[in-house]
C-alpha cells in the first residue's frame, strides 16, 4: 500500500526537486522548525520533496548503535508530526543511498585541503581546540554528495548552512567543468523572517548554547524556558524597545493575528510588564506545540509504519542515485563497457 502512495513523488512529477537534511544528533527545537522543518511542509506541494536522515553524518560524533537507530526513527516520525505527508514526499535514511559515500570519494579526488579548511564546521572545531576526526573535515564534501546525487533544485537551509551550499555548488562546477555538465547549481532557500531563530538568552537558538525551546515539549517545560528569558529592570508603565527585547523576538514568531502589533504598542507606550508578556508567549507556545506533540505519540505507537515509510523512500532514493552514480562512472572513466 505504502509503495503505490510513494510511487506518485520522483523525477517524473514535472516539479523542480527540494531536498532537506537532518542529522540525527539530539531533539529538534523550535528553531529547528522555523529555521528548515516549516519549510519542507508548506512546499511539499509546490516541489518533488525528498528528505533525507543523515546517518553517515552522524558517525561524526555518534558512534553507538543503538542510539543512532533510535534516533534516525525519532526524526522520522518528527517530520511526520509536523505534517510531512509520505504522499508527497520521499523520507529516507542517508545510509539507504551508498552512492552518495562513492560520489564523494570522486569529489575528494578534486577538492583541496585548504578550501575545505575554510569551512565553518572545521573552523569552529578547531577554535574550541577539539579533536577533529577526518568525517568532520570532510563534512561538506558528503553534503555536496548528499545535495548533487539527488539533482536538487532547491535546498531549504539555516543562515549557518549557507556555506554548505555554495560548496556543493563550487564542486558541481568543477566537475561539470572537467567531465561535462552532469550536475545542477542548487540554489539555497532561506525563510527571510527567520534567518536565525532567538534562543531564550537572544543568540541564535541552539543546543551547544542551552537555550532552547524542545519542539515536543510539555507545558512545564514550556514554561520554565520562557520564565528563564532574562529582561532589563524596566517597571510596567515605562517604554520599552520591542527591538531590544529578547521576548519580543519570539512573540514574533508565535503571536496570533494582530497580537503582535498590540503587544508591541503596549510595549512602546508603556503598560505591559515582562511577566505578562512572557504569560502570552506561555501560552501561545503552548497551543502551537500542543496538537504536533499529540500526533507525534499517536505517531509513535505505530513503529512498524514509521519503518515502512523509510523503507519505501530508501528504495526510491536508491533508484535516483544509482541513476546519477552510472553516469558520474561512465564519465570519469570507472565503468568499462
Amino acid at each position: 500500500m505504502l509503495m503505490n502512495r510513494q510511487n506518485s513523488i520522483g523525477v517524473n512529477s514535472g516539479k523542480k526537486t527540494l531536498l532537506s537534511g537532518v542529522k540525527p544528533t539530539g531533539r529538534p527545537h523550535i528553531g529547528n522548525y522555523f529555521g528548515a522543518m516549516k519549510q519542507s511542509v508548506d512546499l511539499e506541494d509546490e516541489y518533488s520533496s525528498l528528505i533525507f536522515i543523515a546517518d553517515l553524518h552522524a558517525l561524526t560524533s555518534v558512534l553507538n548503535k543503538e542510539e543512532l537507530r533510535e534516533s534516525v526513527i525519532d526524526v522520522a516520525m518528527d517530520y511526520l508530526a509536523i505534517g510531512i505527508d509520505p504522499k508527497k514526499t520521499l523520507i529516507f535514511k542517508q545510509s539507504d543511498t551508498p552512492q552518495v559515500a562513492e560520489l564523494a570519494w570522486v569529489f575528494n579526488c578534486m577538492t583541496t585541503m585548504p578550501y575545505l579548511m575554510r569551512a565553518h564546521a572545521f573552523k569552529d572545531a578547531e577554535a574550541r581546540n577539539k579533536e577533529i576526526n577526518v568525517g568532520v573535515f570532510d563534512y561538506p564534501v558528503l553534503m555536496a554528495a548528499d545535495i548533487l546525487i539527488q539533482g536538487a533544485d532547491v535546498v531549504p537551509v539555516g543562515l549557518d548552512q549557507e556555506q554548505h551550499l555554495e560548496i556543493a555548488r563550487d564542486i558541481a562546477d568543477k566537475f561539470n567543468n572537467t567531465f561535462g555538465e552532469t550536475f545542477k547549481r542548487p540554489k539555497t532557500l532561506i525563510e527571510e523572517s527567520v534567518k536565525v531563530v532567538p534562543g531564550t538568552d537572544g543568540q541564535k537558538m541552539s543546543k551547544s548554547y542551552n537555550n532552547t525551546i524542545p519542539l515536543f515539549a510539555d507545558d512545564e517545560t514550556i514554561k520554565k524556558a520562557v520564565m528563564s528569558i532574562p529582561t532589563d529592570s524596566k517597571g510596567i508603565d515605562e517604554s520599552k524597545d520591542p527591538e531590544q527585547d529578547k521576548v519580543f523576538a519570539l512573540h514574533k514568531l508565535f503571536a496570533i493575528g494582530n497580537e503582535l502589533d498590540e503587544i508591541r504598542g503596549r510595549y512602546e507606550k508603556g503598560g505591559m510588564g515582562h511577566q505578562e508578556s512572557k504569560q502570552i508567549l506561555i501560552k501561545n507556545i503552548s497551543a502551537f506545540i500542543a496538537p504536533l506533540r499529540e500526533k507525534r505519540e499517536k505517531i509513535a505507537q505505530d513503529r512498524q509504519y514509521v519503518l515502512d515509510v523509510l523503507s519505501e523512500g530508501g528504495q526510491r532514493a536508491h533508484e535516483r542515485a544509482e541513476k546519477k552514480i552510472q553516469e558520474v562512472r561512465e564519465k570519469v572513466g570507472l565503468k568499462i563497457s
